[in-house]
């Protein structure tokens, strides 16, 4: 169950998305000429997202937030939807198959 240290770390994630451009980033992805399956994570935006995912991902994944909050926060399902073709892609061109895991996990947690 959530509890304010959950909130204060959700709080704070918001404000490094904020500073990080997060903001810009889900504007290219969800704009009407994006391609999720040509998406590269060469990309800045597209690397941004993933980044800021996988970190969301880990901190869930060793409890370090609560993974329900996090859910009723983001649609994790949603964004990897549209950058996770890039990652799995970066995945097999550099042999890691652990890359961006824990952003998966989470999406797959949530479901569609």
């Amino acid at each position: 169950m959530a509890d304010r240290q959950d909130g204060a770390m959700l709080v704070q994630l918001a404000q490094w998305g904020s500073t990080m451009g997060l903001e810009e980033a889900m504007q290219a992805v969800w704009a009407d000429g994006f391609d999720p399956q040509t998406a590269s994570s060469d990309d800045l935006l597209v690397s941004r997202l993933l980044n800021w995912g996988e970190t969301i991902g880990t901190l869930t994944k060793n409890g370090l937030i609560d993974t329900d909050l996090v859910l009723d926060w983001l649609w994790v399902s949603g964004v990897w939807a549209r950058v996770g073709p890039a990652a799995i892609k970066a995945r097999d061109k550099h042999g890691v198959p652990a890359l961006y895991e824990n952003f998966e996990a989470l999406a797959a947690k949530q479901g569609s």
